[in-house]
């Protein structure tokens, strides 16, 4: 997948909506899964991952662990784990590191990370039910961690407390930084993708780490741009994080996301399946059922894909149903159209026919344009 958008089917919860993607890792299958489901997708990768076997610090880290024995190592993600020990073998040390591995308390967070340690030929000494870190901490802390030198298997999230609690605890910590985050080295998608949130050219913002947010965050103020995407995620583009750990440098930024129960890329896609099609607005027009999505209209079940320019008129009709716009102010809402209000007529008919249903849009003479709201419903709408 790349930058640029991809055109939707005709169906599906998210059709007419565009969904932004920061991943790094997974972004395709996040991609398909949106795209299945009728989204429009602009990915920018907020960040990369250095490759395991070139990054020295974890090979650093590695021989420390092996010089050093630990008593207990904490593994927090089954495709870190597995890559250490892929990496270690690369550099020669895998079967070093499997011994020392066989004898400390190993910690699994999670069933997933479970398998990949057994996979790997060795056994945890336990594992919480809830997949949380949190409970792993708990536990240590009740062993009590005195005098112990613990290992733990960063994964590009930072662990909130979790180090630091340990070390008050009287731990020795070792880090072991499975994942190591850079910016982008093409860091043009990025700055597509921050402009295309700030224009409100996204519907909703996805977030699967951390760093990817804080990755965003800081580009966004190098650009000067941090006000408006905060406006913009507060306000118009929704902002979905994977879970709790990924949304706290945008919460630390005063923005409220939605997250699924389960930290997971399908549950992810299901709230923005609830979420986005519930922010449509939905109004009865000239016998029809018109629902506007971030870059097209349902009418009557059927997805009518509408240029931007026609989107524009629309969201400024929608403003006050089916009251009189005028020209001059349709010509505002028009981007860069400049003074001339024939643009209005053009991007009217274009509108028009994008929606396949001219009789939508009225044409008031010598006064502008309104939605044929049906009469019903006029009063309920006047002073919206």
């Amino acid at each position: 997948m790349d930058d640029e958008q991809q055109r939707p089917p005709d169906h599906g919860p998210l059709a007419g909506f565009t969904v932004g993607v920061t991943a790094a890792r997974r972004a395709d299958e996040l991609g398909a899964l949106l795209q299945r489901r009728g989204a429009s997708v602009l990915h920018a990768p907020a960040l990369r991952i250095v490759p395991l076997a070139d990054d020295s610090e974890l090979l650093a880290a590695t021989k420390e662990l092996l010089d050093q024995a630990p008593d207990v190592v904490v593994a927090a993600t089954a495709i870190g784990f597995r890559g250490w020990i892929e990496a270690a073998d690369g550099w020669g040390l895998g079967e070093d590191l499997l011994a020392r591995l066989r004898g400390v308390e190993l910690l699994a967070r999670g069933p997933k990370v479970k398998g990949a340690i057994r996979a790997a030929g060795l056994t945890e000494e336990w594992s919480p039910s809830s997949e949380s870190m949190a409970e792993v901490l708990d536990r240590l802390l009740e062993e009590g961690v005195e005098g112990r030198r613990i290992a733990v298997q960063l994964h590009g999230e930072p662990l909130p407390g979790f180090v630091e609690a340990l070390r008050a605890g009287g731990a020795e910590v070792v880090g072991v930084p499975v994942y190591r985050w850079m910016p982008p080295e093409d860091i043009g998608p990025v700055d597509r993708l921050l402009d295309a949130t700030v224009g409100r050219g996204l519907d909703a913002l996805t977030f699967t780490s951390a760093p990817a947010a804080a990755s965003l965050l800081s580009r966004a103020e190098d650009r000067g741009l941090l006000p408006e995407l905060l406006a913009a995620l507060n306000h118009d583009v929704l902002p979905a994080c994977v879970g709790p750990v990924t949304a706290l440098p945008l919460q630390a930024r005063g923005v409220e996301t939605v997250q699924p129960e389960r930290f997971r890329l399908g549950p992810l896609v299901q709230v923005l399946c609830q979420e986005l099609p519930g922010r449509a607005r939905a109004l009865p027009v000239a016998g029809h059922r018109v629902e506007i999505r971030g870059h097209a209209v349902m009418v009557d079940g059927v997805l009518r894909p509408v240029p931007p320019a026609g989107m524009s008129l629309l969201r400024a009709l929608c403003r006050r149903p089916g009251w009189v716009v005028a020209r001059a102010e349709l010509l505002r809402a028009l981007p860069g159209a400049g003074r001339d209000e024939h643009a209005v007529e053009t991007a009217m008919a274009r509108l028009r026919t994008a929606l396949g249903t001219p009789k939508l849009i009225q044409t008031v003479v010598k006064r502008g344009y309104r939605l044929a709201l049906d009469p019903a419903t006029d009063s309920k709408y006047a002073d919206t």
